[in-house]
This record gives C-alpha cells, structure tokens and sequence, in this order.
C-alpha cells in the first residue's frame, strides 16, 4: 500500500512538471487516500501486536 502511495506521488510530481494539473491533482488525491489507509491499516496491526504480546 506505501508502495502504491509512493508510485502515485512521483507520477503526481511528474505530471505537474509536465504540466498536466488535473492529472497531478488526481494522483496526488490517490497518494493521499493510500497513506492514510495505510497508516491507518498499520496503526490496526500495531494494536494487535501489543494486544497479543500482553496476552502471552
């Protein structure tokens, strides 16, 4: 997922040099959409972790 957010981003940046707005815009709109699942996926995973590291 972090990989995707990043592949988007660079396109983002790409597209603005180029020139091209509204595809910049939109890819940056998927960046972000992607990190913030991702951050919030893994913020999920860390609190099972800790959850079963103080259950053992």
């Amino acid at each position: 997922m972090l990989k995707w957010a990043i592949i988007f981003f660079i396109i983002s940046l790409l597209a603005g040099w180029m020139g091209f707005g509204r595809v910049s815009g939109a890819a940056a709109t998927i960046a972000k959409v992607l990190f913030a699942v991702f951050v919030i996926l893994f913020l999920f995973a860390l609190l099972v972790m800790i959850g079963l590291i103080k259950a053992i």
